[in-house]
C-alpha cells in the first residue's frame, strides 16, 4: 500500500479535485494550499507574500531588492525551503495526498509513494475552469491556463532541475479529459492500495 501520493498537474486539469477525492476514498490527509499556511507560520513569513510567490520563480531573481530578506536570501528560496521542510514532515507521517509544490521530487526517496501527473486537453481545462471562474471570459481563462502552466514549468525547473510534466519523472501520467475525474480517482485508488 502506498502511504504517500503526490500529484503534479496542469492548471485546470482537475488535479486538485482528483487528489481530494482520492484522499477521501483512501482515508488520507489532503494537502494543497494549506502547506503554504503552515510554512508561513513556522517561518515567520507573512501569508500574503507566500501566496504571491507560491509555485513561482521571481522574474528578477537576484536583482529585485524587495525579494530579499535581512540575510540577503531571496524570498522565493526561503518560501521553497519552508515548504520543503513542511512537505518532508508530512511525508514522514505518511497516509497523505499532496498536490503540487514539487512534492514528487522532494519525497522521491520514499519507497511507499506514488507520484502522479495529471494533464488534459486545453479545451477541457477551459471548460473545467469555467465552473470555478464563472465571471471570467474564455480568453481570460485561457490566459490563466498559459500563465500558470508557464510559472509551474519555471518553478519545477528552477528548484528541481527537471522538466515539468515529462513522463519519466512520475510513476503514472493520466489524461483527465480522456478518462474523466472519477476514472482517474479509480485508477489511482487501485494503484495506491495494491
Amino acid at each position: 500500500m502506498k502511504r504517500i501520493v503526490t500529484i503534479s498537474r496542469e492548471f485546470g486539469a482537475a488535479g486538485g479535485t482528483i487528489g481530494y477525492q482520492l484522499a477521501q476514498r483512501l482515508g488520507y490527509e489532503y494537502y494543497d494550499k494549506e502547506i503554504i499556511l503552515r510554512a508561513a507560520r513556522t517561518s515567520n513569513m507573512d501569508v500574503e507574500s507566500m501566496m504571491k510567490w507560491d509555485e513561482k520563480v521571481p522574474a528578477d531573481f537576484g536583482f529585485a531588492q524587495s525579494l530579499f530578506d535581512f540575510y540577503n536570501k531571496p524570498l522565493g528560496e526561503k518560501i521553497f525551503m519552508a515548504q520543503e521542510k513542511i512537505i518532508r514532515e508530512i511525508g514522514e507521517k505518511g497516509n497523505c495526498v499532496i498536490v503540487g509544490r514539487n512534492a514528487d521530487t522532494i519525497l522521491r526517496e520514499y519507497e511507499s509513494s506514488l507520484h502522479v501527473f495529471i494533464h488534459a486537453k486545453e479545451y477541457w481545462r477551459m471548460e473545467h475552469m469555467k465552473q470555478k471562474m464563472p465571471d471570467a471570459s474564455e480568453a481570460k481563462i485561457m490566459e490563466e491556463i498559459h500563465t500558470i502552466d508557464k510559472a509551474r514549468r519555471k518553478y519545477c525547473a528552477f528548484y528541481t532541475n527537471k522538466e515539468f510534466g515529462v513522463a519519466d519523472s512520475y510513476d503514472i501520467c493520466l489524461c483527465s479529459s480522456s478518462l474523466g475525474i472519477d476514472k482517474c480517482v479509480d485508477i489511482l485508488y487501485g494503484l495506491a492500495t495494491s
